[in-house]
């Protein structure tokens, strides 16, 4: 099994997930990976500071205002707030993070379009965090059909490598 299917199925076999960087301005991946998130029965926490719900839920302001701690953090945010949300990841000591990126896990593969800190991604290997640094959950947690063709190329390709 490669080592990302490794660090997937480990941040998917946690019960708590926060998911920073909902949007209720636009629809984005973030929206549908905690839509699938809470549908598969996961206990997820929407985070964005501007929000106090989404979607009828509470919204959190940052990761330590969530009641009950995380086990993991999916983050779909600027690669600078992704260095923040990390931060706090280490002061909880969080110790999963899954960082979005639309083209897979390469460095620098599509920097307009991707949440991925080279330098949060160096914070949670320092500090012990296993870290998904690029792709997206929707790819790999009931998959649609556009997910599943990602996931695929970017397999096919070597965007999805982990090292």
């Amino acid at each position: 099994m490669a080592k990302i299917d490794s660090l997937v199925q480990d941040f998917l076999a946690q019960e708590k997930i926060a998911v920073v960087g909902v949007s209720d301005k636009r629809e984005t991946g973030c929206n549908l990976a905690y839509r699938k998130l809470k549908e598969s029965g996961y206990s997820v926490s929407a985070v964005n500071p501007r929000l106090t719900s989404f979607e009828g839920d509470p919204c959190y302001p940052d990761l330590k205002s969530i009641p009950e701690k995380p086990e993991a953090v999916f983050i779909l945010t600027n690669p600078a707030v992704t260095e923040q949300v990390v931060q706090q990841c280490v002061d909880l000591g969080i110790q999963r993070v899954w960082m979005h990126c639309l083209m897979g896990t390469k460095p620098g593969l599509a920097a307009s379009m991707t949440s991925v800190s080279q330098e949060a991604v160096r914070m949670c290997r320092e500090n012990g965090i296993e870290v998904i640094p690029g792709s997206c959950p929707n790819q790999f947690l009931k998959p649609d059909f556009g997910h599943t063709l990602m996931r695929g190329m970017f397999r096919t390709f070597g965007f999805l490598r982990v090292d």
